[in-house]
Parts: structure tokens; C-alpha cells; sequence
């Protein structure tokens, strides 16, 4: 619910303010002096069972330490990882380390924000006797019973809206990430509540502030609808489906299997044909989201007798999925600055895909992931994708370099993957749609090659919240630099950098050769020469920058045969490459 409509129900229903009494404010739990509350809403309080009754809402566990305790799922060897587990037990039995953790996260609705993961190993050993300086137990798992049991979750903190996700077995719950577990027949019509425009209006009645704790929870009126509380639980069930696909169309998904865009049933003539219809169908969920929501909220407003105090209305920036402008880029900006917006993000998750590809992470020939644990191979990759059409990069570097110095350049390597996603017969079309989708600012003679120069590796970073999993060597000033996946980093893979770094310094001293030879010629023209005696001096200082950054950083690194252990988290890892990476601002963040 937005700020205005809130707005807007508190003023109609002010004009109980001057019959409501001291027992009329009884009739809410806790008596809180909510004075625009209507009689009707104190009457819902008063006569309904309670919230608490119906979804038994719990706090979860206190780690003592995020940092310590807690891991971005993708950061991990995915096989240490257990999902979809029902119970305590189940999971001490399958002897997986990490589990899923509802931990609140971004404002979302229905199905989603499952990022992270928790060391539950042998039920919890570490986090239960971890302790502090004076031997004091600083964790505190709560409510341990109800661990991995399918529920609905919702963050703590909420300031214009509230928003409750599905939560499938499997998972374990802190604090912010607060959840309830009603019993099954009961579970959709709860999150249909949950969801609708009432709960804002019940949230500010019992808690003022932007906090809503599981006590204000269970204090909330339950209402089961007389008339249409079957259509809520259909809706309901829709809501989470949609909500469910949406989340898992993104890489940054652990259910994500293949890219939308690649799908056979987008797949059109051209790339822009294709996306047009990937958008085309996106509207359509968008509207039924809406269109699902806001035969929710009609039912529930009957269900209270609110008809004349709330609209069942839902604007489009409030339907949360991923594909919808309106929710991913606020309200702020015209219709076809979302169009743009949306288009270069897609193409940017286009690349992303495509780089997972050449790395083995994925394939175009298997859905889902493929190389996602410490230190696979390129055969542990053709164990799986016996006869790839696009083969994943043989030694784990993936030089992006100013121009084609090597054939697995990565540009070069962009291009090749095109055209054997989408063919050779519109492959110049296809290119130019990309690159004019990536250059958001309008620059001159904007390349491919330009993107993954400047905003790439950016851009990765911010999609896995500053816990990248390919990692950029990059010299001083960026003349080199080479991309390596994390879950196939091996302690002599800086030596492999180190290998790219010298042959790449060897044609740079090749070319400057040329430009000097050029500057001598007396069949050359005065413009010649000029201009090869100005990228020469280029050259020259490009040379030095690969001497200092071979002598300073990058052998003494390889001789140190760095090992790493992806149980660590990227925070600690990529630390210990030090400045042979390109840094990071805020990977040292401390974790909340």
C-alpha cells in the first residue's frame, strides 16, 4: 500500500475519532491508542481469533555472527548445500553443512529473496557452542521445532507496505526473517491475507513504528471470508507460482535452470523479435498478478466490512516481480525510460549467461548448473556435456583485453556464443541490438567490447551483491586483465594468469616494435608517423604498468600457490589475492 492510500484510510476512518472511548481501545490487544481505527476495524478485533491462533508466527535463530555463520548460497560448493530437506533430523541424516535461511531482504511479495544460507552442520554444533571472550554463548537458536517446516516468512522491518513469502520446506529462520506456519488448509488464504491491503492498515494500529514484531503478528485479526474464500486460496496459489517463476528466472537463483530468452517459446527469427515477445508475456503476468491481487483484496475488504474505508486497487509498482519495471525501478521515471531500462538489463543478464557458459557454470546443451563446485575441471564439465556446441573455457582464464590478442578473448568468445544461441543468419542484427540495448548513455561508437571494458565486471559485482563469482585480475590501470571463475580456482591458476599476463606483454613489445619501425620509415606519411609514435609512448608506459604488476603482485602470488576454501565465503577469499584483483568497495562490510 502506498504512503497517499494509507494516507487516505486513515483519514476516512478519522471521523471515529470523537465517538471512541477508553473501552473501545480495549477492544484491540494491547490496547494501543490508535485513534482513526473505525468501530468497524475495533469490532474485528474485538470478535475475530487472533493471527496468532491461525499461523503460530515464530522468531527464528540468532547466529551470534552473520559474518561467521552465514554465506550468500552462490558463494558455496552447491553440493554441501542441502535444499527441500522436511526436518532436523532429515537433515543431520544427509550431512550437508549449509541449509536455506529466510532472512527478510528486499520488499517482495508471494515467493522469493532465497539468497542465503546457514552452517546448520550435525544440528547446528558450531552455532550452538559458539561463544564469546568470557565464555558466554552469544547465539541463540529459537523455536527449533518448527526449522525446515513450510511456512510463510516476511521481514521485520516495514515501512509502506508489508510483504509475506511462501516459504517450501527446507528452511531455517533468524529473526528478520520472521515466519509462521499455519496448517496446510489454512496456509494460502493466510498469505492471501498477508498480502492484501488490510494488513498495513492493522500493522499501523498495533505498531506505529516501521518495526512489526511477531507479537504485533499475532495480534492481527483473522477473518476467514464466508463468500470467495476458496477464489483466495486459488488466487493465492497462482500468486506463488508466478512469484516462484519469476525468482527462478534469474541467475541469482538457485532454481534457475535456463535463461527466459532462450526459451523455445520466445525463440523468434531475431533476438529483438524474441525479446519482444519475452516482454510481451511478462505484461501479461504483471496484469494478472494484478488482476489476482486485487480480487483478493475485494474479497477481504467484504469479509471486514471495509467497502467504504479501503479500495481494492493494487498500481502496477506494487506487483512484485523481477520482469515489471514499475516494482523494479520505482515510479519515478516515464514509461519508456523503464522500456530502456528493462531491455539493457536483459541484455546484461544475456552476457552473464553467456560468461557462465564459457566458464561451465552453465551450459546451452543442460539446464540448471553444471560446474558449481570447488575445484571442477573442464573434464567434470564434459562428464556432464559430453558433445557441448558452445564448450566451456579449457583452463579457466578468460583474458578482456582492448583487442582480439587472444582467441579466447572474451568479446570473441560473446560473439561465438551468439551465434550459436541464436545462429549466423541475423548474427549482425542480433549484435547490434545488444549493443545498442548496453549503451544506456548514448556514447559514440559504443562496442560490445566497450561493455565488458567498462561496466561488465561492475555489473556482476552488483548482481551478486558484492560476493562476485568470477574474479577480475586487473593490472594497476587496467591494461590487463583476466577473468576467473571461483569453483574452478585451483592454487596454480595464478600461474595461469601469470602465463596470459607474459604473452600478452610479449605482443604488446611486438607491436611497439612495429610502431617504432613505422616512425622510421621514409615511405611512411608524416600523419603515420606521428600517430605510431603517439601510441608507442602508449605502449611504452602500458609495458612498465605489466612489469611492476608481474614483479610487485602477480608472481610473488603465484608463487604462493594460494589455496582456498569456498566454505570461507568470498568475503575472506578474495582478500587473500589481494591487489592482483580489481578492488571491491564494500566487500569488507560487516554482514547484518
Amino acid at each position: 500500500m502506498s504512503n497517499s492510500q494509507t494516507s487516505k484510510v486513515e483519514q476516512s476512518v478519522g471521523r471515529y475519532f470523537s465517538r471512541a472511548s477508553a473501552a473501545d481501545f480495549k477492544k484491540i490487544p494491547g490496547s494501543p491508542i490508535a485513534y482513526w481505527a473505525s468501530e468497524t476495524i475495533r469490532d474485528a478485533f474485538d470478535k475475530a481469533p487472533s493471527f496468532g491462533e491461525v499461523i503460530r508466527p515464530k522468531v527464528g535463530l540468532q547466529t551470534g555472527s552473520n559474518e561467521k555463520f552465514m554465506r550468500a548460497w552462490h558463494e558455496l560448493s552447491i553440493k554441501k548445500i542441502g535444499f527441500s530437506l522436511g526436518s532436523r533430523e532429515e537433515a543431520v541424516k544427509e550431512e550437508f553443512k549449509w541449509f536455506p535461511y529466510n532472512k527478510g531482504g528486499d520488499w517482495r511479495k508471494w515467493y522469493g529473496n532465497c539468497e542465503y544460507v546457514v552452517d546448520w552442520e550435525d544440528d547446528g554444533s558450531r552455532i550452538r557452542n559458539f561463544k564469546d571472550d568470557n565464555g558466554k554463548v552469544r547465539s541463540r537458536p529459537q523455536n527449533t521445532d518448527f526449522y525446515f517446516k513450510e511456512g510463510i516468512t516476511w521481514a521485520d522491518i516495514t515501512t509502506s507496505s508489508f510483504a509475506a513469502r511462501f516459504s517450501p520446506k527446507g528452511f531455517i529462520f533468524d529473526v528478520k526473517g520472521s515466519s509462521g506456519f499455519p496448517a496446510e488448509n489454512v496456509l494460502n488464504l493466510a498469505i492471501g491475507l498477508m498480502n492484501s491491503k488490510l494488513m498495513l492498515g492493522f500493522m499501523r494500529i498495533l505498531n506505529p513504528t516501521a518495526t512489526f514484531q511477531v507479537g504485533d503478528m499475532s495480534r492481527v485479526p483473522f477473518v476467514s471470508p464466508e463468500v470467495g474464500g476458496q477464489e483466495v486460496e486459488a488466487n493465492a496459489n497462482k500468486l506463488i507460482a508466478l512469484g516462484r517463476n519469476d525468482w527462478n528466472s534469474y541467475e541469482t537463483s538457485w532454481g534457475f535452470t535456463n535463461l527466459p530468452l532462450l526459451h523455445h517459446d520466445y525463440c523468434q527469427p531475431t533476438l529483438k523479435s524474441s525479446y519482444q515477445k519475452l516482454r510481451a508475456y511478462w505484461r501479461e503476468i504483471t496484469l494478472e498478478m494484478q488482476r489476482l491481487e486485487e480480487e483478493n483484496n475485494r474479497i477481504f475488504i467484504d469479509a471486514y466490512r471495509l467497502q467504504g474505508e479501503l479500495m481494492p486497487e493494487v498500481p502496477l509498482n506494487e506487483v512484485t516481480l523481477t520482469c515489471n519495471p514499475h516494482y523494479r525501478y520505482g515510479t519515478e521515471k516515464s514509461e519508456d525510460e523503464l522500456e530502456a531500462l528493462l531491455l539493457a538489463d536483459t541484455m546484461r543478464e544475456l552476457v552473464s549467461y553467456a560468461v557462465g557458459c564459457m566458464f561451465g557454470r552453465y551450459s546451452l546443451g543442460k539446464p540448471g548448473l553444471i560446474l558449481a563446485n570447488q575445484g571442477e575441471t573442464l573434464a567434470d564439465y564434459l562428464a556432464q556435456v559430453p558433445q557441448p556446441n558452445f564448450p566451456a573455457d579449457d583452463d579457466n582464464v578468460i583474458p578482456l583485453l582492448d583487442g582480439d590478442w587472444f582467441p579466447d578473448d572474451i568479446t570473441l568468445r560473446f560473439r561465438q556464443f551468439l551465434r550459436v544461441a541464436f545462429g549466423d543468419a541475423h548474427y549482425e542484427d542480433n549484435l547490434a541490438f545488444i549493443e545498442q540495448a548496453l549503451n544506456v548513455k548514448g556514447k559514440r561508437n559504443y562496442s560490445l567490447r566497450d561493455y565488458f571494458l567498462g561496466e561488465f565486471y561492475a555489473d556482476h559485482v552488483k548482481r551478486y551483491k558484492k560476493r562476485p563469482i568470477y574474479w577480475l585480475f586487473s593490472s594497476p590501470k587496467g591494461t590487463f586483465s583476466a577473468l576467473v571463475y571461483l569453483h574452478r580456482y585451483r592454487p596454480d591458476t595464478v600461474s595461469v594468469v601469470l602465463s596470459y599476463l607474459r604473452d600478452f606483454r610479449k605482443k604488446l613489445a611486438s607491436r611497439l616494435d612495429y610502431l617504432q619501425q613505422v616512425a622510421i620509415n621514409p615511405s611512411a606519411s608524416q600523419s603515420e608517423k606521428t600517430k605510431a609514435i603517439k601510441e608507442g609512448e602508449t605502449v611504452k608506459k602500458q609495458l612498465l604498468e605489466l612489469d611492476d604488476y608481474e614483479r610487485e603482485t602477480l608472481y610473488p602470488l603465484a608463487t604462493e600457490q594460494v589455496a582456498l576454501d569456498l566454505d570461507d565465503g568470498v568475503k575472506v577469499n578474495y582478500l587473500k589475492l589481494g591487489s592482483a584483483l580489481k578492488k571491491i568497495v564494500g566487500l569488507e562490510a560487516k554482514e547484518d
